[in-house]
Formats: structure tokens, C-alpha cells, sequence
């Protein structure tokens, strides 16, 4: 289990790019200590595993990963949403997303399954054949859906591989996401986007219904003291109208 521990250690410290000088200051302890664990020459206690995990920013299932490798019990747990311990927190994700509407709002897993979704949402993944519970990651890429649900599909595909990286990487690497971001990577028409110079303040997506056109901006929420897993992972997506034009047309949806 020591050894288990030093390689999980490691793994993360080389995964957040810090050295072990830099880890020991954000957990004061010293650099030989650091040194000690990752060797295996030592072992942490339950509160110095913790305590590495916060300055590494770890995520809650490695977080019980790294304290069942050094023989503690995990103290972070998976709920349904619809759990009651979760219920005012489920509240909260329904008035949220409720009051988004006429504009749509979405609640997604870390693998981008649609957990919730308020009535403009729900219309609107219902226009690309989506409901809830579909992965909108084999919904986009799937054989070319991409470029027919988005009118500016290698701006969208472009933005959408920084972001599926930065989740990946955040959470220690998740093959899902890693597989997706490369495929949409080997895009010969991604590959040639270039960005427009200077950048606008946000990018739109301009999604395709026939002859209209709706372009959406977005904005996400998270629960940024969650202890949960599942519910640190989810992610709530408000999205706006880039124009005029879109949020007529949002509203005569509604």
C-alpha cells in the first residue's frame, strides 16, 4: 500500500506540473518529506494524505484512492441526485435551469451524458434527436454531425477540444475525453482553422434548424463546494443569445 501511495503521489504532482519544492511550500511540509513519500520511505498520515490531496487539487474518487493506499477509509461518497440528502441541492440545479428559460440550460455529467435539461434545452437537443441521458460527445461525433448541427463547426470543434483537454487533465486524465478531443484534432477541417485576430469577447456556437439560424454563447456553473463525487462533477450550462435575431427566436420558441 506504501508504494501504491508514493506512485499516486508522484502521478499527480508530475500531472499538475509542480516540483516537490513547490508541493512541500503549498503543504508545509519539507521538500525531504515529499521526497520520503514518493520514495515510500515514509509513510502519511491520514491528515498529511489529505492535506497533499488539497494542494495538488485532486479529485474526490482519487482523493479515497490516495487514503485507501495509505490503509484509511474513503470519506467521499457517490449520490443520486434525486437522493434526499441531495434534495435541496437538486432544488437549487431545477430553479436555476427553470428560470434560464426562454434560454436553454443544460446539466451535464463528466462524460457529457445530459442529466437535466430545462424546456427551451430539452426542445433544443430534441431538434438534434438528443434526450436525457445521450452523451452529447457521440451525438457530435458521430459521422458528420458536427458540421451539420453547427454552421461554425471548426470554431465549435476547436473550442471544444481545449475545453474536453483542460477536464481531462484536471481530473487526472480520462480516456473518454482524451479520445474525443484527439479525433476531433485529426480534423483536417479543424486542423486548418486559424483564429481570428483580435478574438471576440466570447465564441457563439451558431447551431443550424433548417433554413434559421441560432447562435448561443455560453456560460458554466458548477458546485464549487461539493464533496460529493458525482455532484463535483457536474456541470450546469446557461446558454445566451449571441443576437438579436437568436433571441427573437428563442422567445417565439417559448
Amino acid at each position: 500500500m506504501q508504494h501504491l501511495f508514493a506512485q499516486n503521489l508522484k502521478h499527480w504532482r508530475k500531472t499538475r506540473r509542480i516540483s516537490q519544492m513547490d508541493l512541500a511550500l503549498d503543504a508545509d511540509v519539507s521538500t525531504r518529506h515529499i521526497s520520503f513519500l514518493e520514495t515510500g520511505r515514509s509513510t502519511p498520515s491520514r491528515a498529511m494524505a489529505l492535506r497533499l490531496a488539497d494542494a495538488l487539487n485532486v479529485p474526490r474518487d482519487q482523493r479515497n484512492a490516495l487514503l485507501s493506499a495509505t490503509g484509511f477509509a474513503r470519506i467521499y461518497q457517490t449520490k443520486a441526485l434525486n437522493s434526499p440528502d441531495l434534495t435541496q441541492v437538486s432544488e437549487a440545479i431545477n430553479w436555476m435551469i427553470s428560470n434560464h428559460d426562454p434560454f436553454p440550460a443544460l446539466v451535464f455529467d463528466q462524460l457529457w451524458h445530459v442529466v437535466r435539461a430545462n424546456k427551451t434545452g430539452t426542445a433544443t437537443l430534441k431538434a438534434f434527436g438528443i434526450g436525457i441521458g445521450d452523451s452529447l460527445l457521440d451525438a457530435l461525433t458521430a459521422a458528420g454531425n458536427g458540421r451539420e448541427i453547427f454552421e461554425n463547426w471548426p470554431e465549435v470543434a476547436t473550442h471544444m477540444i481545449h475545453r474536453l483537454r483542460a477536464e481531462s487533465n484536471n481530473a487526472g486524465g480520462i480516456q473518454k475525453l482524451d479520445d474525443v478531443a484527439n479525433m476531433l484534432a485529426d480534423d483536417p477541417e479543424v486542423a486548418a482553422f486559424e483564429a481570428p485576430s483580435p478574438m471576440p469577447a466570447v465564441i457563439p456556437a451558431t447551431y443550424r434548424f433548417g433554413n434559421n439560424r441560432l447562435s448561443m454563447f455560453t456560460t458554466l456553473a458548477h458546485f464549487s463546494t461539493a464533496e460529493d463525487i458525482a455532484l463535483a462533477d457536474l456541470r450546469i450550462e446557461l446558454m445566451f443569445p449571441a443576437d438579436e435575431n437568436s433571441k427573437q427566436m428563442l422567445l417565439a420558441m417559448a
